[in-house]
Order: C-alpha cells, then structure tokens, then sequence
C-alpha cells in the first residue's frame, strides 16, 4: 500500500472511530444519569435517616398544604391524590367523585425538628373532624378527612390521638376522621403544587369564600 493510501485509510479509520464513539456517548448518556440526578439521588439517601413521611386529607390540598407549611420541621409539601384504585387519575376525575380517592399532601419533615405526634396535633387543628364526606364548602367523598398511615407506629399514634380527642369532650358529636393505610400517592398537576404561593389572591379569595377559618375558629377557638 502506498503511503497516499495508508494516509487515507487512516483518515477514514479515525473519522469513523470518532463518530462511533460520539453515537455511543450519546446513547448512554440517555441510560445514565447527569451528575446532577445522581447528586441529588444522594442527597436524598443521605438524609433519608432523619426525613419522615406522614399524609394527610383535609379538604382542599391547596388549603391543607398552605397549613402545613407553616409548620416548624416540615421540609416539603405536595398536594396529590390518594386511596382510590385508577391509576394516575386527574384532577378532574378526582373532584368529579369517579375514582375513590381524597385530595391529600404527602408532608416530608425533619424528625429532629418535629414528629408526627405533633404533625397530627397540628392536623386536628385545621380540619372540621365532625362532619362526613365534606369539608367546609367543598362537598363529597373525595374532601373527607382522612389520615392515612405509612407504618404501625403512625397507625397507633393516629388512633390514640383519634380517641384522646373523642374522649375529651370536647364535641358532643362524633369525630368522624378516618384512618386509613396510605396506598399509592399521585402528586396533583403541577398547577396545583404551591398554589397558595403561586395563586395568592385566587388562593385567599377562594378560602375567605369557602368559610374554612370561620369554622375553624367556631370548633377550636383558635384564628388561622
């Protein structure tokens, strides 16, 4: 082969072996994760230890998440939808009553700032506990409260704190909050994720409407 040739050849050889390799980062690029996705991945699994979960229903996710949030030790909230048996439902389906499941927020909290005993003791405060399939102005299966419990410890603290309250005296009536196993949680549309932050004034409009803090106030003597 005449050295022309080789020089070609060669050419040729390395022009093609650097696309080969460029196509075949590419294609694993898809399949691995960014250093940022794996930064975060370990972010969570290191304090994953000190983060709990705790989900609770309360009527309208906007209203129960905007609560939550004000809380001491609570890391994040999301407004989503659980205990029914459709698979990704929607917001449209969930009000309509269709699918079985309550509007909730899944809470993420540092269990060295807080509990979930006093997450429940928050909780009771800005609920109305002794009306069914309701809550406020919104009406229906889909806003009864509910907790919903993600292990046996949370499930005997909910009960507990269920029947302190009824035995209090505090209500005549029945407390009708329910306790159930947490099953799968679909996060709401992205719209409705912080919505109270997002949307203030439709946000304020619409609880002053509602009548949640004047009920709050007639069942716990406490303003919100």
């Amino acid at each position: 082969m005449k050295m022309t040739d080789l020089a070609r050849f060669l050419n040729r050889f390395f022009h093609c072996l650097f696309f080969a390799t460029l196509l075949s980062l590419t294609m694993l690029s898809a399949c691995v994760p960014s250093d940022v996705e794996k930064m975060r991945v370990v972010a969570d699994q290191s304090t994953g230890s000190v983060l709990g979960m705790a989900t609770f229903a309360g009527g309208c996710f906007w209203c129960t998440e905007a609560d939550f949030d004000k809380l001491p030790g609570v890391i994040s909230t999301t407004s989503g939808y659980i205990g029914g048996k459709e698979e990704n439902p929607t917001y449209k389906q969930v009000v309509a009553g269709k699918t079985g499941h309550v509007e909730a927020v899944l809470v993420r909290f540092d269990v060295t700032k807080t509990s979930f005993a006093e997450l429940l003791a928050a909780y009771w405060l800005t609920i109305d506990p002794l009306t069914p399939n309701r809550q406020f102005c919104d009406t229906g299966t889909q806003y009864r409260s509910v907790i919903f419990y993600h292990d046996d410890e949370q499930h005997e603290l909910a009960r507990k704190s269920k029947a302190t309250l009824e035995a209090s005296g505090r209500f005549a009536q029945s407390v009708v909050t329910e306790i159930w196993p947490a099953t799968t949680f679909y996060p709401a549309e992205e719209y409705h994720q912080d919505y109270y932050l997002k949307n203030s004034v439709r946000y304020r409009d619409y609880r002053s409407n509602c009548g949640r803090d004047q009920r709050l106030e007639e069942l716990w003597g406490k303003k919100h």
